[in-house]
């Protein structure tokens, strides 16, 4: 280290809190439902190699700290002294934005001339234009029909803003002004830092803060990979899915293999499926992208509780992500569901590293992030808005419960306040609270998933959901535990009108329609006949076990008595004893189970390694063909109806001949 670690933390801590300061500015000045109370924006401080140096630990978002500047800068030209940078553009931007609504600004800092570092604020935008209001569908197939693309270009010229840009995006934009006043808010906060910096340099001098801004990161990442080296050595694979590309009705894949030497981690991506002709794609341009190493920043601030967020938690981190693979899409894809995918990146990194730390890792979290998004018209114009930012909850571990109701997998997202919907929105909230018996069994319970109901008031209302998953593929369990209550999304339920939806682009709503969206629970950890009664009966009282699913999944029977309900000891020591048959350890769900009857992982990696070596615009074709040969041995509802021996066998043998073809074809 160049400085002395009092030194060092004095001025590391001094920037943090600036970043801090950033973020209360821009809440405290933006427009959007989605920026003032769900916090769905960041701020943070990067060094001159676009690494961020200080990010903060208490507001905005905290996933994207491993996002790097430096190509934006670049691309922008040569700066100067009251320069500011937008950007919307995930491929020209190098991924740091990583889909259309999410608008970057970027403010060179300087003092006497010489640049010191770089400001950087996000937030997402409720709309940037496209074919649907908020910009994003899941079937959106290439991303000019998600918005306007904006490249690394100067909003304001020392100092001077440019109107031409303004008025581009504003035009653009079913929510204009609302988008103007967010951007003037994130230069607010720009100006912000800029002026906490150089109260920072008055007091410690410019070469003392470049030199933090090494020696911080250089501390961090020798930190992180300390925290990596205690799971020890190895090499270990999972496998998860998609649900499907909303397209077809097929699953995407998406494997990991992360290695483990010495607190260095490589997660190889190999195997899984080519980029889709949908919005799941992530631009991560093969590099250690935000995305799909959030998993590991998380695990790592897990072990080292004091570690810094800075640029160096992603240093012991390399990635293998193939060309033209869900994770590693060519331009034009569609990336504006992306979110969908690195939950499921997430849960894939997080099993395979359950496999080197089993007592640290948890079961797989509720594995998605649902902005139901409600656009109505207002007069001549448009009203898009964020209802709530759906989630579930936490998996399992060792020791704990899940979180019911809150996942921080990739964003630590708040919930909008119903008051302040019901102001901002046609809507009227009739339930918004955790939905019972969704957490996977276990002897740790995994988290809840979330209900919301609204009823629609005005008219021309329309709904869309980006990001529903795990409606057919459950999250798993692990060491017995047992998975969580599949999505659901249901359109007047109760009702001769009752509808039930999966993936939904965009939904025509009538004045009166009531929705109802129920979230995947967690999935448990342990045997769950094994969970403490009285944990079961708490459960039972707070409304988030039935006494049903009490009887069913734990084999407690609770009776009642003059104070209510208790346990029944002798009658839950019978039904202990005389446990269920049907009771699978590791339970992954009867859905992924029938899945992989037929499309077993060594089969597939031949299937998927095969499409690689065809060109990209015949992979998603043939693979397509490939499982729709497969699937019409199986019956219609397959992998939710499970097939027959026969019916398993038959496709297993049509699979087996389509990959020798297409090996053949490929070769």
């Amino acid at each position: 280290m160049r400085l002395d670690p009092v030194t060092m933390e004095i001025v590391g801590n001094r920037l943090s809190a600036m970043t801090e300061e950033m973020c209360l500015t821009l809440q405290r000045t933006s427009r959007s439902l989605y920026v003032k109370e769900t916090a769905d924006f960041c701020c943070a401080f990067a060094g001159l190699d676009g690494g961020f140096v200080a990010y903060p630990r208490g507001i905005g978002v905290s996933g994207f700290v491993g996002l790097n500047v430096l190509t934006a800068v670049q691309a922008a030209g040569p700066l100067e002294p009251g320069d500011v940078i937008i950007t919307n553009d995930p491929y020209r931007s190098g991924g740091l934005a990583t889909h259309l609504t999410d608008i970057q600004l970027i403010e060179p800092y300087f003092h006497d001339g010489e640049l010191v570092g770089y400001g950087w604020a996000f937030i997402h935008c409720s709309d940037i234009g496209g074919r649907v209001p908020s910009s994003l569908s899941p079937v959106n197939d290439e991303i000019f029909q998600e918005g306007l693309q904006i490249p690394p270009v100067k909003l304001v010229r020392a100092g001077e803003p440019s109107r031409d840009v303004e008025a581009l995006i504003t035009a653009n934009s079913r929510t204009p002004e609302a988008n103007l006043g967010d951007i003037r808010a994130m230069r607010a906060a720009l100006r912000t830092g800029r002026e906490r910096l150089a109260g920072v340099v008055a007091q410690h001098g410019l070469p003392t803060v470049l030199d933090a801004q090494r020696d911080l990161v250089e501390y961090t990442a020798g930190k992180a990979r300390a925290a990596l080296a205690a799971l020890g050595d190895g090499t270990h694979r999972f496998v998860d899915y998609l649900d499907d590309d909303a397209v077809s009705s097929l699953p995407i894949r998406l494997s990991v293999t992360a290695t483990l030497r010495a607190g260095d981690l490589h997660l190889d991506f190999t195997g899984t499926d080519p980029q889709v002709a949908a919005a799941f794609n992530i631009a991560t341009l093969g590099r250690p992208h935000a995305w799909i190493t959030t998993r590991v920043l998380a695990l790592i601030c897990t072990l080292d509780p004091g570690i810094a967020l800075n640029a160096g938690l992603i240093a012991p981190i390399t990635v293998t992500t193939p060309e033209g693979s869900l994770v590693n899409p060519v331009h034009p894809a569609a990336v504006g569901v992306r979110h969908a995918s690195a939950n499921r990146v997430n849960d894939a990194i997080g099993g395979a590293l359950g496999l080197a730390a089993p007592h640290v890792l948890p079961a797989a979290s509720s594995g998605l992030v649902v902005p139901v998004v409600v656009a109505e018209q207002r007069g001549s114009g448009q009203n898009v808005q964020v209802l709530e930012p759906m989630v579930g909850g936490t998996g399992a571990r060792e020791g704990a419960d899940g979180v019911d109701g809150r996942d921080s997998g990739i964003s630590n997202l708040s919930n909008n306040p119903v008051e302040t919907v019901e102001t901002e929105i046609g809507v009227e909230i009739l339930r918004y609270g955790l939905r019972t018996d969704s957490g996977g069994a276990g002897r740790w319970r995994g988290g809840c998933g979330l209900e919301l109901t609204f009823r629609v008031r005005g008219e021309g209302s329309k709904l869309l959901a980006r990001g529903l998953e795990r409606m057919c593929f459950r999250p798993w369990g692990v060491r017995g535990g047992g998975p969580g209550a599949a999505t659901e999304l249901i359109v007047n339920p109760g009702t001769a009108r009752e509808r039930r939806h999966f993936k939904i682009d965009v939904l025509p709503l009538e004045p009166g329609d009531v929705i109802t969206l129920l979230t995947s629970g967690a999935g448990g950890y342990g045997d769950p006949y094994t969970r403490d009664p009285e944990a079961v009966l708490r459960d039972v009282e707070r409304g988030v076990v039935s006494r049903e699913a009490a009887a069913r999944a734990y084999g407690v029977v609770l009776a009642e008595g003059d104070g209510g309900l208790a346990v029944d000891g002798p009658g839950t020591a019978q039904a202990r004893r005389e446990r269920r048959p049907d009771l699978v350890a590791d339970d992954v769900g009867p859905e992924r189970r029938a899945w992989e009857s037929v499309f077993d992982t060594a089969s597939v990696d031949r299937l998927v390694a095969a499409l690689f070596r065809l060109p990209r615009p015949a992979r998603t074709p043939r693979r397509t063909a490939l499982y729709t040969e497969v699937l019409a041995a199986l019956p219609a509802g397959f992998p939710r109806t499970p097939p027959t021996p026969d019916e398993r066998d038959a496709a297993r043998r049509t699979l087996v001949q389509e990959i020798i073809e297409l090996e053949r074809r490929s070769a």
